[in-house]
């Protein structure tokens, strides 16, 4: 088999709001963490067990950066498939440093808001649809600022 596949999917609470630089030739990215707990009952004790990871989440591309500035918060429940890279980064020590974080960018690219506008969900993607936009429930509007030209990847809320 050749080829070979780098896809992440997580389900989380963002621990922070999302924050969004720019760059010189105009693009953006937004970056947010998100933690994703999981809880049992410790066979020995009985006792309820929790252990939380957090997982850095980049988007580029402008229509998704868009989206998440506007909706997304410190609390926001998300559902997030990407890709995982790692960079390589030297401290204000010349001390090289790396940051491994998923990334959204490009086909496959994937942010579901589950706790998403009025309380329902609904799909836009890059405008593979009517108009780029699916309707979920019937008490959800598309907000103006979502382009239809979405920049290769899918945004669903």
């Amino acid at each position: 088999m050749s080829g070979s596949v780098n896809k992440c999917i997580f389900i989380g609470n963002l621990g922070r709001d999302p924050e969004v630089r720019s760059f010189q030739n105009g693009g953006q990215a937004c970056s947010f963490s998100i933690a994703c707990s999981e809880s049992w009952k410790d066979r020995n004790t009985g006792e309820r067990k929790e252990k939380t990871e957090w997982v850095n989440i980049t988007i580029f591309g402008e229509g998704l950066v868009r989206v998440a500035q506007q909706y997304l918060r410190k609390g926001s429940k998300v559902y997030i498939e990407g890709k995982l890279q790692t960079r390589k980064w030297q401290d204000q020590n010349g001390q090289d440093r790396y940051s491994t974080e998923v990334v959204l960018q490009g086909p496959g690219s994937q942010l579901v808001m589950l706790d998403g506008p009025n309380g329902g969900q609904a799909q836009a993607n890059n405008g593979a649809q009517q108009g780029g936009y699916n309707q979920g429930q019937q008490n959800f509007q598309a907000p103006a600022a979502v382009p239809h030209n979405l920049d290769e990847s899918e945004i669903l809320f």
